[in-house]
């Protein structure tokens, strides 16, 4: 229970941050708070409150109560209450706030204790309440003279007193049941923060003894009344932290002889206390709907959130189900039998198992607007630390791949955006005006699916890449072969090796040769490929081919004397015949072949994988035109066996620690009549070729 508890802290933290960090981002482009991002900040710190209460996390209660409050005073008052010229330090603020809370969920996901300092973040957030809350001392006196009654508005009747002019009308969530014990025992809490019982009243004042009055309640609220606004205010607190509120309204006592003046002005609802209070945290969903006004009805959620450990389940399970398929229709017993139900039923069974791998694909799959949208706020970190202004443009958020796939490429685009705003983007901006360049720099983050991939392309319109100041770096760094020749292309290439960093000196971005080399193997290692194109003064592009989901793929089986192996759809460009004459033998006696007016080498799979059996003469066997990101040739195999869509299987570890990954070999996957077929990385055969 404990940990289920904890897992939906997190998710709900891990949510509700990521909302917040976007509002503030959209707010500080805009230069001030709406309303509704006020009224939404203020929810969410009333949540994360709650929610850390509950799971004794007293710090983070602490920090996100005093931003609760700070919240307060800017909704009760508007964002005329901060001056634009403290509007910056407001956004920093609350950033610093994210970044803390950020910290902390990591410190929990990885069982590590929370920090126990939260001196800075309180001081700054005291310094600030200060600072605001003394504007709206200073601007008070002048707008309660100018307006009498100036917290009083039109809304519900409120029943003031004379005797107690400051009121609080408190109206519970719809449907509560109760009410009136509801308001006795807000009335006992009340009473707790009271120096007498004297200092206040309620009405209806026999909310106790009478079950009738939970109509009145209902129907009018429940008005705790004071002496002093200083009491009212004690109270308040109470009414903020009580469970079941509706919202509430401030008004104050009018004499019946001054028609003129305002009717009583309702405050601003208070959000619901969060539900985590009295039971687990609620979900991102479920929290929205507390944050709505309990007079309409919240709409029934539609949505639900699994654990992704389940749907891998599924997906395991669906692909046997795919497996089990082929080898029922595909048994040797059937063979030579003309069976005419059998074979229309088993047409339908392979038509429901695709619908059902569809959806359970679907499932898995999710916008990559989330990992985007954490780019905007690393752009804007380091714009402020690098003094450099540049616009962040996102397109095609609305893709959509494996959500496994989605978390790998996070550290990957973080790298790639950084290394273009701390190398790209050029840091005099004059340089850009005399390049003809907008002052402001641009970095466009997109994109794209292309049948069986993903396409992201992160480009910048800064300085491009040196190559003569890269392959000085390599030189220096043992990359790099003195007295050969580079291609432009081999040189940007050196971008993407470890150690390779082309900073003088160690920053907090970069220096240190950890980085694109980080890009590089993490897109591989799901499958995907890195490219680089640039153009000294016109910036640079970054390219990340990423396959849609790893778990079941369109594969061409092949064999190679009685071994079969599947090469991915989408790593074959063409398949085609040739004869031995064909073949072209380099000063190193490699073999090559040319297709489509170009000269590509040659990988024998039977020589390879060092296999006893196969075809040794080209003209007996077929020639398998493949690629990986900018990297072609020509695979040799027996024959085709045909196209299948297949379900990959991991290699167990104890293979995977001989690193038989780096000699082709991604998984394997059950064929229909129950053999195993090696799933075939075209990237890892030519690399590893190139080094034999």
């Amino acid at each position: 229970m404990a940990n289920d508890m904890m897992e939906a802290y997190l998710y709900e933290m891990n949510t509700l941050l990521e909302s917040l960090d976007e509002m503030v981002l959209g707010a500080e482009d805009r230069k001030t708070f709406s309303q509704e991002d006020v009224n939404e900040i203020f929810r969410i710190m009333h949540t994360i409150k709650g929610s850390s209460a509950m799971m004794e996390f007293d710090n983070l209660m602490t920090v996100a109560h005093r931003i609760e409050d700070m919240f307060f005073i800017i909704r009760d008052k508007g964002m005329e209450a901060v001056a634009e010229d403290l509007r910056p330090e407001l956004f920093d603020l609350i950033f610093q706030a994210i970044d803390y809370f950020k910290a902390e969920v990591e410190k929990l996901e990885n069982g590590e204790s929370l920090t126990d300092d939260i001196d800075n973040i309180m001081a700054n957030i005291n310094s600030f309440s200060n600072k605001i809350q003394g504007k709206q001392e200073e601007e008070e006196p002048a707008e309660a003279a100018a307006q009498p009654g100036a917290q009083e508005a039109e809304g519900p009747e409120s029943h003031g007193s004379s005797q107690f002019p400051f009121g609080i009308q408190v109206f519970f969530d719809e449907g509560a049941g109760m009410e009136n014990l509801r308001a006795f025992m807000l009335a006992s809490a009340v009473k707790d923060t009271m120096d007498s019982e004297n200092d206040f009243d309620y009405y209806p004042a026999d909310v106790d003894s009478n079950a009738e009055t939970a109509a009145i309640v209902v129907d009018e609220g429940f008005s705790l009344r004071f002496l002093t606004d200083e009491l009212r205010q004690k109270a308040l607190a109470v009414v903020k932290d009580a469970g079941s509120i509706g919202n509430y309204n401030l008004f104050e006592y009018e004499e019946p002889e001054a028609p003129e003046a305002p009717a009583p002005k309702p405050a601003e609802p208070a959000p619901q206390q969060a539900a985590a209070q009295q039971s687990a945290p609620a979900a991102p969903q479920q929290a929205a709907q507390q944050g709505n006004n309990n007079n309409q009805k919240s709409q029934k959620e539609s949505l639900i959130s699994v654990n992704l450990s389940k749907l891998d389940e599924l997906n395991a399970v669906v692909g046997e189900i795919v497996i089990t398929e082929s080898m029922v229709t595909a048994s040797p017993d059937l063979e030579g039998l003309k069976l005419d139900n059998f074979t229309s039923a088993a047409r339908q069974l392979r038509s429901l198992t695709d619908q059902l791998q569809d959806v359970s694909m679907s499932l898995r799959m999710v916008s990559v607007s989330a990992t985007f949208q954490k780019m905007r706020r690393i752009v804007r970190d380091m714009s402020k630390k690098l003094g450099k202004e540049v616009n962040l443009v996102l397109e095609g958020e609305e893709t959509e791949i494996d959500k496994t796939i989605v978390d790998s490429i996070g550290d990957p685009l973080m790298h790639i955006v950084r290394n273009s705003m701390d190398h790209g983007i050029e840091e005099n901006v004059q340089d850009r005006i005399d390049a003809g360049k907008d002052p402001v720099g641009r970095i466009t983050l997109s994109a794209r699916h292309t049948g069986s991939e993903v396409i992201i392309e992160v480009i910048d319109d800064g300085q491009g890449a040196d190559d003569d100041a890269i392959l000085g770096k390599a030189l220096r760094q043992g990359l790099a072969v003195p007295g050969m020749e580079y291609s432009h292309k081999d040189i940007l290439n050196f971008l993407l090796m470890p150690g390779f960093s082309t900073n003088t000196e160690v920053t907090e971005y970069s220096g240190r040769g950890v980085g694109m080399d980080v890009v590089k193997s993490n897109v591989e290692s799901v499958g995907g490929t890195v490219t680089i194109t640039s153009e000294k003064g016109f910036g640079m592009t970054t390219t990340l081919k990423i396959p849609l989901t790893m778990a079941i793929m369109d594969g061409m089986e092949v064999s190679v004397g009685d071994s079969v192996f599947t090469v991915p759809i989408n790593n074959i460009r063409s398949i085609v015949k040739m004869d031995s004459g064909d073949v072209i033998h380099d000063a190193t006696k490699g073999e090559m072949l040319r297709v489509m007016d170009n000269f590509y080498s040659v990988v024998r799979a039977k020589e390879f994988y060092q296999m006893e059996k196969g075809y040794d003469e080209i003209g007996d066997g077929i020639i398998l035109w493949v690629e990986s990101g900018d990297n072609s040739f020509c695979l040799f195999v027996d024959k085709l066996i045909g196209e299948q869509q297949v379900v990959v299987k991991p290699l167990p570890d104890y293979v995977n620690n001989y690193g038989i990954r780096n000699y082709g070999v991604t998984g394997c996957t059950i064929l229909g009549n129950g053999d195993i077929s090696i799933i075939l990385d075209v990237a890892s055969i030519y690399a590893a070729s190139q080094e034999g």
